[in-house]
């Protein structure tokens, strides 16, 4: 059982990055029914980050998103409302990001390995030296606790929640945290 302080970093630094990305805050919305642009405009960048906090590469994180809208605008009429389309872009992005990484994956077993892809220098200038390590830190656990902890803690999303957006069981969401937690502490202490 991690003690506690790696959960601690992990949530100050996505919590940081929600905080900067005004995730969770109250955003000016247009008078009558939001629009396809409107729900762009709004959640664009957000959905961003996130990807980017999955794929690691700013270029492949704004593709990811673009294929997600470009999803909704297909099934537009067969949304609910504003909050379905929401829901639906979130797990668009989830799952587009799975797939990139799955590419990459099967590329590496062709190709030798690469350098990993750096950080650009503006995001790893407005973080602190902490916050750098546990977001390096992150890029180095498995794609699935990556996900479960960057919705957890960036994207403010409860258990069942993350459970519907990566598809997996409650139990599966808190068995994920819980081992994601212990690898990144011992990836931050080692």
């Amino acid at each position: 059982m991690p003690d506690g302080s790696a959960e601690r970093s992990v949530e100050r630094t996505l919590g940081h990055l929600r905080t900067m990305d005004g995730v969770g805050t109250a955003t000016a919305q247009p008078a009558g029914p939001l629009t396809l642009e409107d729900l762009y405009k709004i959640h664009r960048m957000r959905l961003v980050r996130l990807a980017i906090l999955l794929v690691d590469e700013p270029a492949t994180a704004e593709d990811v998103v673009q294929e997600a809208f470009t999803g909704l605008y297909r099934n537009w009429g067969n949304l609910r409302d504003a909050a379905a389309a929401v829901a639906y872009l979130r797990t668009a992005v989830v799952n587009g990001s799975r797939s990139v990484l799955r590419r990459r994956k099967t590329a590496r077993e062709y190709v030798p390995p690469h350098v990993v892809n750096a950080r650009s220098a503006e995001s790893l200038a407005m973080l602190s030296s902490e916050h750098q390590s546990v977001v390096n830190a992150l890029s180095k656990l498995p794609p699935r606790q990556r996900e479960v902890l960057v919705l957890r803690y960036y994207g403010g999303l409860s258990e069942a929640e993350i459970s519907e957006v990566a598809g997996i069981s409650k139990g599966t969401v808190k068995s994920t945290a819980s081992r994601a937690l212990e690898a990144l502490q011992k990836a931050m202490s080692g």
